[in-house]
């Protein structure tokens, strides 16, 4: 049987370091079901308390209608995606992403888990900066533990770790926005099918 694929969100927190920019990940368990001991950032599916309080105001009205594109008829909205990215950010590392002037967060990739894995996943992954964040973002003690090591990493060390390959990829294009490059459209990496595409959402 197939397993089904569940929207899922994720925060891909950044910040200047003293070498240039890094990110915040961390180590899921050996005994995971998805992805053990790998780095990854912190995220996860959409729970229903999420559709029950939406986030509005952290996304531009481009990354609003960016999300709404090639999504099936029981996506998420935009909001309960923002939600659920917030809630597992809280849960995984304890830190808290505020509501700013501006949009705090950025659309900035998507990937659906290929069949045949354990778990599948429509992910959405958002770009955020540190500043954004409320308290001491070096305290992790409110963390769930689901991500152990939880560390801030320049990117030449996060990518030197074992990372599945959709998290290579995510780096890859953190690395070019952080120094100043853009997209040409969001990065999707689509595996709903037996037959992987690879689109870019405009």
């Amino acid at each position: 049987m197939t397993e089904p694929i569940r929207p899922a969100a994720t925060v891909v927190l950044w910040r200047e370091g003293a070498g240039g920019p890094e990110v915040l990940m961390g180590q899921r368990g050996a005994g995971a079901a998805f992805m053990p001991s790998k780095f990854v950032f912190p995220g996860g599916g959409v729970d229903a308390e999420d559709h029950g309080q939406p986030r509005p105001g952290f996304l531009t009205d481009v990354c609003l209608r960016r999300l709404a594109l090639l999504v099936p008829e029981d996506a998420p909205g935009p909001e309960v995606l923002v939600a659920a990215a917030l809630r597992e950010l809280t849960e995984e590392t304890g830190l808290n992403l505020a509501l700013m002037a501006g949009p705090a967060l950025r659309f900035f990739f998507r990937a659906i888990t290929p069949p045949g894995r354990t778990r599948r996943f429509d992910a959405r992954f958002f770009l955020a900066h540190a500043s954004g964040l409320d308290g001491n973002r070096e305290d992790f003690a409110a963390a769930s533990g689901e991500l152990q090591h939880l560390r801030w990493l320049p990117l030449p060390e996060a990518r030197a770790l074992d990372l599945p390959f959709i998290t290579e990829v995510v780096l890859a294009e953190v690395a070019a926005l952080v120094t100043g490059g853009d997209q040409p459209g969001v990065p999707f990496f689509d595996n709903s099918t037996d037959t992987p595409q690879f689109r870019r959402i405009v």
